[in-house]
């Protein structure tokens, strides 16, 4: 298909929208970068394993190579917090007050924080930034209050903030602990001196680690970008967008199989008459259309609503307790709702290389300031090669963990608790101050970030009404 910007079907004020839009959402990623990587740099350079530049600059093409080798799965899983009724919202005002909404809080609380030099999550805050969006949209005429919010994952993140930093930093105090009872080197357990180079393996640990911490930042936080940018794209452009426009016929022809087999595995259980209706409705759009580029403007929206009801529909009936869901085969039924995701959970290769140019160039500046406050502030001692590379390993270990069971870990939080960890076991000392403020920056992430894009979504709200 044709790319809109150049096929004359958007105007002057749409492009400028779209040209806005996309810069603020690769500004979130751009500091993002320089804000969540700073954990993954502190301690290859404090313990001299490489010097500052090199070391950004390695770390942002880690963080690149995670975005474009990462896939979709968590964009879409973060995107999907939000309610079904906001995520069909394409072309409408509502659509794009929420995406401006999530972008703008956001940067507001990671910019605050990285100011303040405080080590703090950027995937908390635009979960925050999306419950904050659910509950202001939920609050509206004609909405119950709280509903669609996704209470269980919310509760996933919550638990997450409490056991994180446990995780971190009891983890890494063992593990110096068994480093100095294994190894007696005295050089392992002091500041790194200006003169004196690390010893290489324990430099090759360091490094190692400090890859696999930037690979995986990259393609976890710089997904949730991706999904933003999805969402603006299908904003402001949804006839090109809602559906993914690569989507071939026979991709269509598979999709309106798999929604016949879905409709027999259904079959008539009680509770399931929704779901069955919005089956029937998706069958008849699939079915009268031979090619995506032949689907009238209309039809995508259509589609596009359909789906998500459907999928929304089916995740429902799949957690309920009872006969119903006990009763279906749920193995056959995934493997055809993940063959229709496809449809409109994807991502074109240009916003994939743009949100990790974003990211990786965003981690070569301003990294400084959160550097010296994991390196110099939260213990009383400047850090060693063990303790670096002791919080290095529990963090790359416990987020790669974390990314295969789909559990919602931060990287800052693991690390920086991972450092006060082994200061606490090297009896060091910590910076009480220090640490209480990281500590309070942490609870504040959520409500603050919920109270920001909230608010800002509402205000918004009339601003792009003229849209819908």
């Amino acid at each position: 298909m044709t790319s809109p910007l150049f096929d004359g079907s958007l105007g002057g004020g749409a492009i400028l929208l779209l040209v806005v839009s996309l810069t603020i959402a690769l500004a979130f990623e751009f500091v993002n970068g320089f804000h969540d990587t700073a954990n993954a740099v502190a301690t290859v350079i404090y313990t001299k394993s490489l010097k500052p530049q090199p070391a950004v600059v390695w770390s942002g093409l880690c963080n690149f190579a995670g975005v474009a080798l990462g896939g979709t799965a968590v964009a879409f899983g973060i995107v999907n917090l939000l309610p079904v009724d906001l995520l069909i919202q394409g072309g409408s005002g509502e659509g794009l007050a929420m995406v401006m909404a999530l972008l703008i809080a956001a940067i507001i609380w990671n910019l605050g924080t990285w100011l303040l030099a405080l080590p703090a999550s950027s995937s908390h805050t635009l979960i925050g930034a999306i419950v904050g969006v659910g509950l202001a949209n939920s609050a509206l005429p004609g909405h119950s209050f709280g509903a669609g919010v996704n209470w269980l994952k919310l509760a996933e993140v919550g638990l997450s903030l409490l056991l994180s930093p446990v995780v971190g930093f009891t983890l890494s105090a063992l593990l110096l602990l068994v480093f100095k009872a294994a190894i007696s080197d005295p050089t392992l357990h002091e500041p790194a001196r200006d003169d004196r180079p690390p010893p290489t393996w324990i430099r090759a640990v360091l490094i190692t680690t400090c890859s696999g911490v930037s690979f995986a930042h990259g393609s976890n936080d710089g997904q949730k970008g991706i999904g933003l940018i999805m969402l603006i794209l299908i904003g402001i452009i949804p006839a090109h967008y809602a559906i993914n426009p690569a989507t071939t016929p026979a991709q269509l022809r598979a999709a309106e199989r798999s929604v016949g087999e879905l409709d027999g595995l259904i079959g008539r259980t009680d509770g399931t008459e929704s779901l069955r209706r919005e089956l029937a409705d998706l069958g008849t759009v699939l079915g009268r259309s031979t090619a995506l580029k032949d689907l009238p403007t209309a039809d995508r929206l259509r589609l596009r609503s359909d789906l998500l009801h459907m999928l929304k529909s089916l995740e429902g009936i799949k957690n309920r307790e009872g006969q119903t869901a006990a009763a279906l085969d749920w193995r056959a039924i995934d493997a055809h709702r993940v063959h229709l995701q496809a449809l409109t959970e994807y991502a074109p290769r240009w916003v994939m290389i743009a949100v990790a140019t974003a990211l990786g160039v965003g981690t070569t500046v301003g990294w400084k300031r959160i550097v010296k406050t994991i390196g110099e502030k939260i213990g009383k001692t400047h850090l060693t090669y063990a303790q670096g590379a002791c919080a290095e390993i529990v963090a790359m270990t416990t987020i790669g963990l974390a990314d295969v069971g789909g559990l919602p870990v931060s990287t800052t939080h693991v690390l920086s608790s991972g450092v006060a960890g082994t200061m606490a076991a090297n009896r060091s000392g910590l910076q009480w101050k220090t640490v209480r403020n990281i500590v309070l920056a942490w609870v504040l992430t959520l409500p603050v970030s919920m109270l920001l894009a909230g608010g800002l979504f509402l205000t918004l709200r009339p601003i792009f009404a003229s849209r819908g």
